[in-house]
């Protein structure tokens, strides 16, 4: 039985300075005490938000009750990991529970004083099924940029990476550039204090364009344009089937065009924050077609570049990595 789902979005947009440490101590002994069933503590965190949509401690103690019979008590950990993002602090768990036939996630969203503005508790959704896991990239592929890079999300699992949900996303990586643990510095409401914004994104190889758009508006913090996921992009042929999107570029920087032949290590264009995006990064994925809704997934892997530090000859770059091109 799929257990029922317990979410609150993050209500809060903030420019104090973030948690840092304290977040990830403070959603660990937050996720300790919600397991015991010591809910006392946690209702009077929340926000006012949290506890109108809840309604009353007593519902919060039924629905912590009610998840013994469906995914029964957590019996390991296999990950924690803290996000910072304009929203707020996110602490994520990822846990084995007795009763549950995958993993379960639970999520924590933390204001700079500790108040919680977001929680949820679920089994970790699948990995999309895919006939390409053993996929070798055909293209001989760089990072699509110089400097060090953070990897926000890449991975072939879903605690790892959740695009693995998407069929066609499905070994999709989001690159950010971190500086003392924070993607921006300043106000978090606007675009140009991301650290990424503005870093020149280059061709990862040889290829043709086969589409680039380049007149969409960056957005404001906090608002997305669904409509338009990939927002400014460019779509390169490096293989036969074997299509390139770099996407979430800025409004007007896309320097090349359709019917383009580019070389390993063109610029075309500057990181922004265009499309269904939350701040700015760059997202990077292959796929078997040319079209953002149509089409398969395969894998990247990246020649000659720094993980951490150490060199790495071919491979896929993980969510928490530090990434350098060599």
């Amino acid at each position: 039985m799929m257990p029922r789902l317990f979410a609150l979005a993050a209500a809060t947009l903030l420019s104090a300075p973030a948690l840092g440490q304290d977040a990830f101590e403070f959603g660990r002994e937050r996720s300790d005490a919600f397991l015991a069933g010591d809910l006392e503590g946690i209702w009077e965190a929340m926000s006012p938000e949290m506890q109108d949509a809840l309604g009353s401690l007593e519902a919060f103690e039924q629905f912590r009750a009610d998840l013994a019979p469906e995914i029964g008590q957590e019996v390991d950990i296999l990950d924690e990991v803290v996000r910072a993002t304009p929203q707020g602090e996110f602490y994520v768990r990822t846990g084995r529970w007795d009763n549950a036939e995958t993993p379960v996630v639970m999520q924590w969203a933390f204001a700079e004083d500790g108040t919680i503005l977001g929680f949820y508790v679920q089994p970790e959704p699948e990995a999309a099924p895919s006939q390409h896991l053993d996929y070798t990239t055909r293209a001989d592929l760089r990072l699509p940029f110089e400097g060090e890079w953070s990897v926000y999300w890449g991975g072939r699992t879903v605690a790892q990476n959740y695009h693995a949900v998407d069929p066609i996303q499905r070994f999709a990586v989001d690159f950010v550039v971190e500086r003392d643990g924070a993607t921006f510095e300043g106000d978090p409401l606007l675009p140009e204090n991301y650290h990424c914004w503005g870093q020149e994104i280059l061709a990862p190889a040889d290829g043709l364009v086969v589409a680039a758009v380049r007149d969409l508006p960056d957005q404001v913090i906090g608002e997305t344009d669904p409509e338009n996921p990939a927002g400014n992009h460019v779509i390169l042929n490096l293989a036969d089937d074997e299509y390139a999107f770099l996407a979430h570029l800025q409004a007007g920087s896309v320097q090349v065009q359709l019917g383009d032949e580019v070389s390993q290590g063109d610029v075309l264009g500057l990181c922004g924050n265009s499309g269904n995006t939350s701040e700015p990064h760059l997202h990077f994925h292959l796929q078997t077609t040319p079209d953002l809704l149509e089409g398969e997934g395969i894998p990247a892997q990246f020649l000659d570049y720094a993980a951490d530090g150490e060199p790495v000859d071919r491979g896929e770059p993980m969510r928490g990595q530090i990434v350098t091109a060599n």
